[in-house]
């Protein structure tokens, strides 16, 4: 095989869209890992708890918006192209501006806040969701047009920038919380700005936008932005809870378990990446009403992937406590972290399962059953957890209820989407393991 052969194979959409998730994922652990090891543990906790709230409220933004981009988008031409883009656009400004506005409220109360990590949630939320948000659009339109190419860029670009300031303040010995916070703000700021020179975020079709297209990018958002809220209260409510429940030792608590969290990217490059090459698949065959084709697409996705990340999911259980030291460093080996990751991976292999099942009742127009399915599952998980603390009274108890919160929204979901569409969780194994044989049988071929 030649060079030009080569990267015609490396074009591939699955693979571009795999290496800009893995590329993303990896800066991003590098530089939790400076960070951990430039911060004292009380600020780490402090910069962990302002990423879990930023990403909790601009969920709201991505939840109203991105699913309903990719499904009113795809395969559309001009000009409802455009007027799906400009009410986007529209959309999402309304958002940011009344978050912004809220936390602008918040402000003048900033001398009765006794917690830093939500001093600096308020000092900082409202100017860096601004800065970001031609950002999302932008990867948004980008995953739609499954422009995997660009979007690999982007992330580099993204990550790489803040990753890159961050060695900057080490050695210049100016790292410290609010360095960290007022770098993340100007990082998210020059991507941005990049993707408005650059047209990747479109914002020309801002003036074709019209009523009839943002009451329906609306009406379907409304139940998707709580399908997103609640998926993203799944995972923060693990750091609330751990924050307030945990008293003076929350913050610690905090970041301890969240050097596991932060290795799940193990789990999750490859599921963003799957899912980010099946929603357009899925989508395109249910506006074909071909469920069959839907079917077949979701059994195909899941079932590969889960059968892949089996031995992925054992070799990281048996290597937890190299991996917690390469993030956190030597002091958090022999710590509960080690233990929490060995519980995530026994049985996050099966994540893809209840992902592509909860992603498929959204593209079939149900977001309604699934918004009901992640409610089950938070309300599960909430309860868990509070019940973990008080049998263990340590972070393994809020790790286990994390399984129990995993079955419950399998059981719902499957429970539903049978209503609607022909297949199994038998099914899913079974398609997954041949498609993953003819996977094989065609690179056996090639490189014969």
């Amino acid at each position: 095989m030649n060079t030009g052969q080569l990267i015609q194979k490396l074009k591939n959409k699955h693979f571009l869209s795999l290496a800009g998730n893995g590329s993303m994922a990896v800066l991003a652990m590098l530089t939790v890992a400076l960070l951990y090891r430039n911060l004292p543990v009380n600020s780490m906790g402090a910069w962990v708890f302002f990423q879990t709230v930023f990403v909790l409220l601009d969920t709201f933004r991505t939840g109203f918006l991105q699913v309903a981009l990719i499904k009113f988008y795809t395969g559309t031409s001009e000009p409802k192209s455009s007027q799906v883009l400009g009410s986007v656009w529209f959309l999402a400004l309304m958002i940011t501006l009344v978050l912004l506005l809220v936390n602008i409220a918040f402000l003048p109360f900033m001398h009765f806040i006794k917690s830093e990590g939500v001093a600096v949630c308020i000092q900082w939320f409202g100017i860096t969701f601004l800065a970001t948000l031609p950002n999302a659009i932008a990867s948004w339109i980008l995953q739609s047009d499954m422009r995997f190419d660009r979007l690999l860029l982007l992330r580099v670009i993204t990550q790489g920038s803040f990753i890159t300031m961050i060695i900057a303040l080490i050695f210049s010995n100016n790292i410290n919380l609010n360095t960290v916070l007022l770098t993340n703000f100007i990082s998210n700021a020059l991507v941005s700005l990049y993707c408005l020179l650059a047209g990747w975020s479109r914002l020309k079709t801002f003036s074709k936008r019209t009523k009839e297209t943002i009451l329906e990018i609306f009406h379907f958002g409304k139940y998707s932005v709580g399908t997103s809220i609640s998926t993203n209260l799944l995972r923060s409510s693990d750091s609330f809870i751990i924050m307030f429940m945990l008293g003076a030792a929350g913050p610690a608590a905090l970041a301890m378990y969240n050097i596991p969290m932060r290795l799940m990217e193990i789990i999750e490059i490859p599921l963003r990446s799957f899912l980010a090459t099946g929603m357009p698949s899925l989508s395109q065959a249910f506006n074909k009403n071909n469920k069959q084709e839907v079917a077949f697409i979701l059994q195909k996705y899941a079932g590969m992937l889960t059968l892949v990340l089996i031995p992925v999911s054992i070799l990281a259980i048996a290597l937890a406590d190299v991996a917690i030291m390469l993030i956190g460093g030597g002091k958090y080996t022999g710590t509960y972290a080690v233990s929490v990751y060995r519980i995530f991976m026994s049985f996050a292999c099966f994540y893809p399962i209840d992902r592509f099942i909860g992603v498929t009742l959204d593209i079939i127009h149900q977001p309604r059953i699934n918004f009901y399915k992640v409610l089950v599952m938070l309300a599960t998980n909430i309860i868990f957890d509070f019940s973990g603390l008080y049998l263990f009274g340590n972070v393994n108890g809020v790790a286990l209820a994390t399984l129990f919160t995993f079955i419950s929204g399998v059981l719902f979901g499957y429970y539903w989407l049978k209503k609607y569409l022909d297949f199994s969780i038998r099914g899913i194994f079974k398609t997954g393991y041949i498609e993953l044989l003819w996977v094989a049988k065609q690179l056996k071929n090639k490189y014969r």
